[in-house]
């Protein structure tokens, strides 16, 4: 019998329709001589730091680097107590017992990075030695399936991405569980700080942007407008001078020889510059262009333009989803024809296609050099007869970028007309020749700047033309504008280097941030932790996402191009590169965060301004941290370097108010407290007082005897 082991149960039926089977056992399906069977996703993990002796966040944990990590079932919070996902546990004793009985295992999970991931952990979890072939498939049509078990892989083939995969896997649990600890208790207030390998530095390039633009402080400053007539046909020109003073403005305003001026023919054209210009179509599209162009057009988050495409994917009507490529190989662009006339009748660009269909193609987003695992997104030969409105979106996006890209180039007439009446001034117009890829959404053309004409007329050199009338503008600099998903994702793909070029950025996506898979549960991450939000389409930080900031800026574990480098670094594992060096690099990475973040807590009072001090309350125990109270706790700043001072805001079901903690913190002791409940339900009063950093409760009138809470 051979098992077949998919990531998830749809996927697992669909390709056991394929092949016929149709038995439906518990946790699988079989039938003509195979089982197919799923997981469902991350079924195994990397264990928890207690299963390597690490309990409780304490600073003498840190960092907490396993010589060799083990791997634990996935686990739920039940009661307070982590458990074993029962769940997980059963379908983990079908995958065992499968396993056991097979002839032949077939991997068929999704053929990247994190699929090859999810099997390895299951399989080396059960301690199975029997050897596995792989399915590498980017299309879930049928024939792409049979084909893709004709051509079946050893399974030793993919050792390498799997070397990637769990380096990945090792070294956001390594930086991430250690950043979190040593922030969390380097701050002191007794909440989770969370911090991650990616996370974080995503998060100061939100933070940064939103402060940059917070704090900007625009100029004013001026220009002198002019509308000129050719034959009945007015255009705007604009001086070629900014001017920051009004007065040096209105000179030039004044000396304009406008028709209110008497002035029957008022600018001289000096010279008339026209070039033509030839604008490729786009590439293919990735996932992330996918994300970032479904955000612009219809307001998509990141995460729901992938769920989308994989529900697409899964239904056999695109290739698969999370690839990183924006090009194909000659094999599949021979397959391209076929694709694009099966868009004739698509209501948005059939004409275009019906154009493509005699047309020769264009061959930029073919190069076979250029492929990783997956080629570009593109529609399948299958058409879809009915998709909800979202789906028909993303579909539609895909389907109408595959027509773009092998489209024909856009030409456009740009003009430059330089004038002189009084000053000099530039009229600048676009007017497109042949849209050519444009066609297919009708696109018009967006680097428009606000001073261009649509159309310019014809004028000559030495001709001069009636000014109808002259204003002066009043304008102010303006900040860059706050990220939403599009240009957060965009910025993502190159560690926040500003690049245009699609081609340039393409050349930089192996030192990106995350991958093209993961951005989108980066930011998912960042609002479930409540660092950022969303505000309209933009991404703001919140306050908890500011402290955070605020308190890593200067650290390595915000610097994007040092995680960029890790990216380009995993990549390069998959080539056959020292998985060693890379552990090792990635633990003394980890020992300079972990120490700087420590720090942290130290630093803070220290950076505090005169003003925050006055109003700040000293740690009475180590006179040096300073207090922060939060809804469930008052702590020392100071807890990394020794001060252990804690005061639980609810101590034997009384909440204590603000102003007891107060009277706690200044004088040592507080007033005697109403209704305080034993562990045997006996209501009693009693004082509170401060003594070796926790507090205690004292019984009035017998001083003498406490009970420690």
């Amino acid at each position: 019998m051979k098992v077949v082991i998919a990531e998830k149960p749809s996927v697992a039926r669909e390709l056991a329709k394929v092949f016929g089977a149709t038995t439906k056992k518990e946790g699988y399906v079989e039938g003509k001589g195979y089982s197919f069977t799923w997981a469902f996703g991350h079924l195994i993990q990397l264990a928890a730091p207690e299963a390597y002796g690490f309990k409780g966040w304490r600073v003498e944990n840190l960092p907490m680097l396993p010589e060799r990590f083990k791997l634990a079932v996935k686990q739920n919070r039940v009661n307070g107590v982590m458990k074993d996902d029962p769940g997980v546990v059963r379908q983990l004793n079908v995958i065992r017992d499968l396993f056991e009985a097979a002839t032949e295992i077939i991997v068929a999970t999704d053929a990247g990075r994190e699929g090859e991931l999810i099997f390895r952990y299951i399989y080396y979890h059960l301690k199975c030695k029997k050897p596995f072939r792989r399915l590498w498939i980017s299309s879930q049509t049928d024939e792409a399936i049979k084909q893709g078990f004709r051509n079946l892989k050893p399974g030793t083939e993919y050792d390498t991405l799997f070397y990637s995969a769990q380096c990945r896997s090792e070294s956001d649990w390594i930086v991430g569980l250690n950043a979190t600890q040593a922030l969390s208790i380097a701050a002191g207030n007794h909440s989770v700080l969370s911090l991650g390998r990616v996370q974080t530095p995503t998060l100061a390039m939100i933070c940064a942007r939103y402060l940059e633009n917070k704090n900007f402080k625009p100029q004013i400053y001026y220009q002198v407008a002019i509308w000129v007539n050719k034959d009945g046909q007015a255009f705007k020109a604009v001086s070629v001078k900014n001017f920051d003073k009004l007065d040096a403005a209105q000179k030039v305003l004044d000396a304009v020889k406008d028709a209110a001026s008497g002035f029957p023919l008022g600018a001289d054209v000096l010279n008339v510059d026209v070039k033509p210009r030839k604008e490729p179509p786009p590439l293919l599209h990735d996932l992330s262009s996918l994300q970032q162009e479904a955000n612009k057009r219809k307001g998509f988050t990141a995460d729901q333009t992938l769920g989308l495409a994989q529900t697409l994917y899964e239904s056999k009507l695109i290739t698969y989803p999370r690839t990183g490529s924006r090009y194909i190989g000659d094999d599949i662009f021979a397959e391209i024809p076929a694709l694009i006339s099966n868009q004739t009748d698509h209501p948005t660009f059939g004409k275009q296609a019906l154009v493509l269909q005699t047309a020769k193609l264009n061959k930029r987003s073919v190069n076979a050099k250029k492929v990783t695992d997956h080629h570009a997104l593109l529609p399948t030969s299958n058409k879809p007869k009915y998709l909800p409105e979202d789906q028909q979106v993303i579909y539609d996006l895909i389907s109408g970028r595959m027509l773009e890209a092998f489209h024909q180039e856009c030409i456009k007439e740009l003009t430059k007309i330089s004038l002189e009446s009084g000053s000099m001034f530039v009229a600048n117009g676009t007017v497109i020749q042949s849209p050519g890829w444009r066609a297919v959404f009708n696109q018009s053309d967006s680097d428009k700047e606000d001073d261009e004409n649509p159309t310019l007329p014809k004028v000559a050199k030495g001709e001069s033309l009636p000014i109808d009338k002259k204003e002066l503008l009043e304008k102010q600099t303006k900040p860059k504008p706050l990220y939403n998903e599009a240009s957060l994702l965009k910025a993502m793909e190159t560690s926040g280097k500003e690049i245009e070029d699609d081609e340039l950025r393409q050349a930089m996506k192996d030192t990106g941030l995350g991958t093209p898979a993961t951005r989108a549960s980066i930011i998912e991450t960042l609002i479930k932790r409540e660092y950022i939000g969303r505000e309209k389409k933009n991404l703001v930080p919140s306050e908890k996402g500011l402290a955070v900031y605020h308190l890593v800026k200067d650290k390595q574990i915000a610097q994007a191009e040092l995680t960029g480098l890790w990216e380009k670094r995993l990549e390069e594992i998959r080539s056959g590169a020292s998985v060693q060096d890379f552990k090792n690099e990635i633990r003394d990475y980890t020992r300079t965060i972990t120490r700087e973040l420590l720090e942290v807590g130290g630093e803070l009072s220290g950076k505090l301004s005169p003003q925050e001090l006055e109003g700040a309350i000293i740690c009475p125990q180590c006179k040096k941290g300073i207090i922060r109270i939060t809804d469930k706790v008052a702590g020392c700043s100071g807890y990394a370097s020794g001060c252990k001072l804690t005061i639980w805001r609810t101590m034997s079901g009384v909440t204590l108010t603000e102003e007891q903690i107060m009277m706690l913190l200044e004088k040592g002791k507080t007033e005697v407290i109403r209704g305080f409940k034993s562990k045997s339900g006996n209501v009693f009063d009693a004082s509170l007082i401060l003594s070796e950093g926790k507090a205690h409760f004292v019984f009035e009138p017998r001083t003498t005897s406490k009970v420690e809470s």
